[in-house]
């Protein structure tokens, strides 16, 4: 039982960093309830155990009296005389009971007090060690999984909890693999004790993976100044220089790519893509997007929307694969972004001439006046026979376009402008 016990002590000092005087404090407690319970009659119950043995004593007084009523509350004289011959009638004597004579259920009573008392102090000692370290990176081994998906982590001296929900649906784990992951909250159990929440799927999981790989980004000379992700598919970088010599995009990615490489293994293949960060939401826009071509742009500041249109042939990578790419490049920009086909585009310009041209509004047979836009230009339409805007609203832009000194650009320049003038 000693050598037990002082394994036990040794064991919750070393893997769970409690000490033990807090353990030998809640064994106390625990045996003092139980001895309390088994042990009625004796007065003044005490336990003491030696930290260093395991060594247990437990004890207790009775009363000597003349006649002994209450056998477990009393003593008869000649008792306590053999005990110690000076003892006289109504002194109290000290009486030592073996730990073995606690029943069944003093012993249940024990376990549920030590285990209640080691919930608490293993508790303590997680809010001491992890509260502070909230997004920290932190590696441990999986130790089980539980039903959904749920992985437990040893951590070392505590097990961390990685939710299915906080990790990638494209990862799998088995138990005994490593992982890496950030700390995302302590919180209280319902058991009174506390667990070390840990997630792969935050966005700050990623950033603190760029600051451990690139030494400008954790030295501040390169600045992540937005991030989105959308886990296990797609992570986007948005980064600046605070040092005008530093790239901060090629500093960020390394040499061939090397630390952007060690970023991408850690995430299991997630695709990163790291631009420099502009002001100016078209022009990260266009870094975003490079090297496919925005062909027009509508900003609707009211409704916080970005609408483009690109050509049919980029149109599946600006939107992604279900439309995610679309959804991330909005999320950095912190706007709704519609993508159009620049075919949807024409057919859509296209109804609304003919709703244009349906209309007797006497503007429309007015001589042609563009502003500006070159006379030149203007000269070369009402040459070709489109004196009215009317007329130009009969045709298509690929029409326009095939006038000479008319390219496509001016063609579609040439019918905004007009479409503006209508509403």
């Amino acid at each position: 039982m000693n050598k037990d016990l002082v394994a036990i002590f040794e064991y919750l000092e070393r893997e769970k960093g409690i000490k033990r005087s807090v353990i030998v404090d809640a064994l106390e407690e625990s045996l003092l309830i139980a001895a309390r319970k088994s042990l009625k009659g004796l007065v003044n119950v005490a336990v003491q155990i030696d930290s260093k043995s395991g060594e247990i004593t437990v004890s207790g007084q009775k009363e000597v009296v003349e006649i002994v009523e209450l056998p477990e509350e009393e003593m008869s004289l000649d008792e306590a005389r053999e005990i110690n011959p000076e003892y006289e009638i109504g002194d109290w004597v000290d009486i030592t009971v073996s730990p073995d004579y606690f029943g069944r259920i003093a012993a249940q009573t024990a376990r549920q007090v030590i285990s209640q008392k080691l919930r608490g102090a293993e508790k303590d000692v997680i809010y001491e060690e992890y509260r502070h370290r909230i997004h920290d990176l932190i590696s441990g081994s999986v130790k089980r999984i539980v039903r959904g998906g749920t992985l437990i982590i040893d951590l070392g001296k505590v097990e961390g909890i990685l939710p299915d929900r906080y990790y990638p649906r494209n990862e799998r784990y088995n138990v005994g693999e490593r992982v890496h992951a950030m700390i995302y909250e302590v919180r209280d159990t319902e058991n009174g004790g506390a667990e070390v929440v840990l997630t792969r799927n935050h966005v700050e999981f990623v950033t603190k993976l760029f600051e451990q790989e690139v030494p400008e980004i954790n030295e501040k000379t390169v600045i992540i100044e937005r991030i989105v992700r959308d886990p296990g598919y797609r992570t986007k970088v948005a980064v600046r220089s605070s040092d005008s010599k530093v790239d901060p995009v090629g500093a960020t990615v390394g040499v061939r790519g090397t630390r952007v490489k060690n970023i991408i293994r850690e995430l299991n293949n997630e695709k990163i893509d790291i631009v420099p960060f502009s002001e100016d939401r078209l022009t990260l826009l266009q870094h975003m997007l490079a090297p496919v071509e925005i062909r027009k742009v509508s900003i609707d500041d009211d409704k916080n929307e970005i609408s483009i249109v690109v050509e049919d042939e980029d149109y599946p990578t600006v939107l992604g694969k279900r439309g995610m790419n679309a959804r991330l490049n909005g999320k950095l920009l912190d706007v709704e972004l519609n993508v159009q086909k620049m075919s949807e585009y024409h057919r859509v310009m296209a109804i609304q001439s003919l709703e244009i041209t349906a209309s007797d509004d006497p503007w429309l047979d007015e001589p042609l006046v563009l502003e500006g836009i070159s006379s030149m230009i203007t000269e070369a339409l009402i040459s070709g026979g489109y004196d009215t805007p009317r007329k130009i609203f009969n045709v298509s832009e690929q029409q326009l376009a095939e006038i000479p000194g008319i390219s496509a650009d001016i063609a579609d320049k040439v019918m905004e402008q007009l479409r503006k003038k209508r509403v």
